[in-house]
């Protein structure tokens, strides 16, 4: 059952707390004020963690069914990566991670347990993990051309943005036994933001025809500096995007 986990990490923490709070706090209870105990033992929770108290405020994770094939992680990492994030208004460094990108979720480890949280994606401005930075893009109705709200893998962001977005859907594989093998497939769809549109920029003819402006110094620097877009797909976009804003006033 899924649950909000504050409290869980409250109830952590009266757990781990001196016998003496324990004793004052059944001294207090067995006098009836219950609600002051607990309010107590939330004051020197909150003092404990201070600001990170914000952070640790999600749903539990679950993971998925382990006959899957493969994982839901960004770069199928299994194992939890220090990164940074900017959630509800504050930033957190070194913090334990691992972005589920299946469900788009970004996942904690919890405070001083081996549960690990979903945290509330809304509240997930950006966060930086193995070498990535993401922002949290939401739907804008106002733009036509306004990407699905989620996690954005920023790739280069100057006076135009260029962005990727990871995904993995779950597959089925049927066998010559009759069984079926479910498994992981990832996909990456990339994108460009330019003079408040967005450009759907999967190959290089795409990405050149939102740049159409500048397309004949483009396909110049492309040839002097030897890129080759479809083998060095992300890198070469970024060359260029860095280049476009160069030459753009």
């Amino acid at each position: 059952m899924l649950k909000t986990i504050t409290l869980s990490v409250l109830c952590l923490f009266i757990i781990n707390i001196s016998p003496l709070s324990v004793l004052a706090q059944t001294s207090i209870d067995s006098s009836g004020n219950k609600k002051t105990a607990y309010n107590n033992i939330k004051e020197k929770f909150y003092k404990a963690i201070g600001q990170q108290s914000r952070l640790y405020n999600g749903i539990e994770y679950n993971g998925y069914d382990p006959k899957i094939i493969g994982n839901a992680n960004f770069m199928d990492v299994t194992d939890l990566n220090k990164g940074t994030v900017m959630y509800d208004g504050y930033s957190y460094k070194n913090v334990d991670m691992l972005y589920d990108i299946y469900q788009d979720e970004l996942i904690i480890q919890l405070y001083q347990s081996f549960l690990k949280i979903n945290l509330i994606t809304e509240k997930v401005e950006s966060f930086d993990l193995l070498g990535r930075h993401f922002i949290n893009i939401k739907n804008n109705p106002a733009i036509a051309t306004s990407l699905k709200t989620g996690f954005y893998d920023e790739l280069y962001g100057g006076k135009i943005q260029v962005l990727a977005k990871h995904t993995k859907s779950i597959q089925r594989k049927y066998e010559i036994s009759g069984s079926i093998d479910s498994y992981f497939s990832p996909s990456v769809d990339y994108y460009l933001f330019k003079n408040g549109e967005y450009y759907s920029v999967n190959s290089q003819g795409a990405f050149l025809s939102a740049l159409k402006d500048k397309k004949k110094d483009i396909q110049q620097f492309i040839k002097a500096n030897k890129i080759k877009f479809k083998k060095t797909q992300e890198e070469s976009m970024v060359k260029i995007a860095a280049y476009y804003d160069q030459i753009t006033e």
